[in-house]
């Protein structure tokens, strides 16, 4: 009878083990303020946030790729958009930026002429073409390529600052080599903006007569339509150039970005919106 009751005390033992170990088993609850863990039972990094300075002309684009990277990798991108002379004034001034993305060498150039990128890391991304561009509806009938911009029946063209803004500076350099910049400028015609979408901005609005922008910024409005696409060797070619910021504050992670940047299926986004992908070719 002793040793009935004692091995009904050990089952009895062994039972409240087995539900013990079964309560603690499993996944944590949501919300136990513990790390997750990985595979391999070790916790899961904590997601990286970049911040990524982008030409203006770019934001279409880099908002899909954000998305797609985001979801891919974990880590969190933070955009910076802006016309490409204004983003490279913000790196110099200490601004805090990871990968810098500019619509011109220019600005690139300047930034590591400075030792402010990392001169190693830098390739050619993408090329562009620039086109004018009037109003979908109401547009003057008279504009029908660059040169008819001088006719007195034209009230005026937006284009980039041609000192900050990439897409200015190629407008100026169409017109001048066309022979109608002087006339347009002493005509007070020329509105500037402050950078490409904004040019895009006053053409979709009808506030202007005509703008100069980029292919891409014309196939992402269905306000605006193209006249007449930049004559060849009328001005620098359109590049993109990209490159890690010195100072980047998450190294192994913007070189992911850069690599995410140049593969396929990266190429195959960037080419759905109008650009031409080099990859650093």
């Amino acid at each position: 009878m002793f040793k009935l009751g004692k091995i009904s005390i050990l089952i009895t033992a062994l039972l409240v083990l087995i539900l013990l170990a079964g309560c603690g088993g499993g996944n944590q609850p949501t919300g136990s303020g513990l790390p997750e863990k990985e595979g391999n039972g070790r916790p899961a990094p904590s997601p990286v946030e970049m911040t990524v300075s982008a030409a203006a002309s770019l934001t279409d684009v880099m908002e899909e790729i954000k998305g797609l990277y985001e979801e891919k990798n974990g880590n969190i991108l933070m955009m910076n958009y802006g016309s490409s002379g204004a983003l490279q004034q913000q790196i110099e001034e200490g601004a805090p930026a990871d990968i810098f993305i500019s619509a011109a060498q220019r600005q690139m150039d300047a930034l590591q002429e400075k030792g402010l990128i990392d001169e190693e890391s830098r390739i050619n991304l993408l090329e562009n073409a620039v086109v004018l561009i009037v109003p979908g509806e109401g547009a003057n009938e008279d504009i029908t390529d660059f040169q008819s911009l001088a006719a007195d029946s034209v009230a005026n063209l937006a284009i980039g600052e041609p000192e900050s803004v990439p897409a200015g500076r190629y407008a100026k350099e169409i017109l001048t080599n066309l022979g109608v910049w002087d006339t347009l400028e002493a005509k007070g015609k020329l509105v500037l903006g402050k950078d490409v979408r904004q040019v895009l901005t006053y053409v979709e609005t009808g506030n202007v007569d005509a703008g100069i922008v980029y292919m891409t910024d014309a196939l992402s409005s269905d306000r605006v339509k193209v006249v007449a696409d930049a004559p060849e060797g009328t001005h620098t070619p359109v590049t993109y150039p990209v490159a890690i910021v010195k100072d980047c504050a998450e190294r192994e992670a913007a070189e992911d970005f850069m690599a995410f940047l140049q593969s396929e299926e990266i190429a195959a986004v960037f080419e759905n919106h109008g650009f031409t992908f080099l990859g650093g070719k």
